[in-house]
C-alpha cells in the first residue's frame, strides 16, 4: 500500500467511521506525522497552474512545450518537467486531429540568411458561417517566419495578388525570391509579367510536391490548426478581422521553436540591429 493509499484509508475510518486518528494510523500502519504532514508544493504550485489554466485557455491548441516557453518568459517556471507535470494534473492534453500523411521526396533549398531575402506563397480555403467559400494569401518569410500579410477574400486572382504584394511593398522591400506552386494565379502571364518588372525570380516547385515548400506547409497547419479551425466567421469583415489579430499575435507573441522559442517579430529584430545605422534606416525604409 503506497502511502497516499495509507492517508485515504486514515481519512476514511477518521471521517467515515468516526475512529480517532491515531488509532487509525495504527490500524493502517501509518505514522500519525506522516498523516499530519502537508507538503508545500502544492502552495508553490498553484499561481503556476492558475497562469497554465489561463495560457491553455486562450491558445487551447498549444502543447506543453510551448506553455512552458511562455511562463519561462514570465519568470515563473524554470524546469520543463514541472510544467509538464501540471499540464497533466490540469488535464490540459491536446487531442490530436488524425492527418493522413503521403511520404514525399522533398527537394532542398538553401536556407535564407537574411530577411526579405525569399518569401514562399501559398492559399489556404475556409468557409463564413453561410456557407460562402473564402480564401486566404499566405505569406511567410522563410528566414525570420514572420507572416507579412494574410490576405483575406471571396475569390484572390492573379490581379488580387499583384494588389495585395504591391501594397505590401510599401510597408517593406519584396524579396528577391518568391517560392510558389504551379497554381493558375501564380503561373498566369499578368503575374509572371510583374515579377519580371519587379525583378523578382519566381521559384515554382514540383507538380504535386507541397512539401518542396516545406515553410508555407509548416505555416498553413499552424494558420489552420490555431486559427481557422477555433473561429467562427460571421461576415468577411468579421473574418479579416479575426485572421489579422491572429497574424499579428502569431508574429509578436507565439513563440517559434525553430527561432530559439522566440516570436518571429523579435527574432527579425536582431537583423536589424546589426546593421549599421544608416543600412539600418536602409533596411527599414
Amino acid at each position: 500500500m503506497t502511502a497516499t493509499q495509507r492517508r485515504q484509508a486514515v481519512t476514511y475510518l477518521h471521517d467515515g467511521r468516526h475512529a480517532r486518528v491515531t488509532h487509525a494510523c495504527r490500524l493502517v500502519g501509518m505514522s500519525r506525522a506522516s498523516y499530519a504532514y502537508r507538503s508545500e508544493r502544492a502552495v508553490r504550485d498553484a499561481p503556476v497552474r492558475a497562469r497554465l489554466r489561463a495560457l491553455a485557455e486562450l491558445h487551447p491548441r498549444w502543447g506543453a512545450p510551448r506553455l512552458h516557453w511562455c511562463l519561462e518568459r514570465e519568470g515563473l517556471v524554470q524546469n520543463h518537467k514541472r510544467t509538464e507535470r501540471l499540464y497533466r494534473l490540469e488535464g490540459l492534453l491536446v487531442r490530436r486531429r488524425r492527418r493522413r500523411r503521403i511520404p514525399q521526396l522533398r527537394v532542398e533549398r538553401p536556407v535564407p540568411l537574411q530577411p526579405n531575402e525569399r518569401w514562399s506563397l501559398d492559399f489556404v480555403h475556409d468557409r463564413l458561417a453561410d456557407g460562402r467559400p473564402i480564401r486566404i494569401l499566405t505569406v511567410v518569410d522563410d528566414c525570420t517566419r514572420e507572416c507579412p500579410r494574410l490576405t483575406v477574400d471571396h475569390s484572390l486572382p492573379s490581379v488580387r495578388v499583384i494588389e495585395a504584394l504591391d501594397d505590401l511593398a510599401t510597408e517593406r522591400p519584396l524579396p528577391a525570391r518568391l517560392v510558389c506552386d504551379h497554381g493558375a494565379e501564380f503561373a498566369s502571364r499578368a503575374f509572371l509579367s510583374w515579377a519580371r518588372l519587379r525583378g523578382i525570380t519566381l521559384d515554382f516547385i514540383r507538380p504535386g510536391k507541397p512539401t518542396d515548400n516545406a515553410y508555407i506547409e509548416s505555416f498553413n497547419g499552424k494558420f489552420r490548426d490555431e486559427c481557422l479551425n477555433e473561429q467562427y466567421f460571421l461576415t468577411l469583415d468579421d473574418a479579416r478581422m479575426l485572421i489579422e489579430r491572429w497574424r499579428q499575435h502569431y508574429n509578436r507573441v507565439r513563440p517559434h521553436s525553430a527561432l530559439h522559442h522566440q516570436p518571429p517579430a523579435v527574432y527579425a529584430k536582431q537583423f536589424i540591429n546589426q546593421l549599421g545605422p544608416e543600412l539600418r534606416v536602409l533596411k527599414q525604409g
